[in-house]
């Protein structure tokens, strides 16, 4: 399986993630303290901005409008990622 590096930007660490793992569960796994609430994609209390790179969804987009979508936000708790990516609270 392939991993892949979260950066969180400003923070200066890094994350290895697989592309089964959401960004969130390598985040909590590594120590890094993110807003999280229903890990559903839901409540969108993860909210961030993808800043780098590409996740993919194993749901449909639930709590991002298409606007959201196109101005490169994610949700963390169901994005999976795909490359390596750069991420920033939103």
């Amino acid at each position: 399986m392939k991993t892949f590096r979260i950066q969180i930007d400003g923070q200066g660490v890094d994350v290895v993630a697989d592309s089964e793992t959401s960004v969130f569960t390598a985040m909590t796994r590594a120590g890094i303290a993110w807003p999280v609430s229903c890990r559903n994609g839901t409540c969108r209390t993860c909210i961030a901005r993808l800043l780098q790179g590409q996740v993919r969804y194993e749901i449909p987009w639930p709590g991002l409008s298409s606007d959201e979508k196109e101005e490169g936000y994610c949700l963390p708790c169901v994005a999976r990622p795909m490359t390596d990516i750069v991420i920033a609270q939103a």
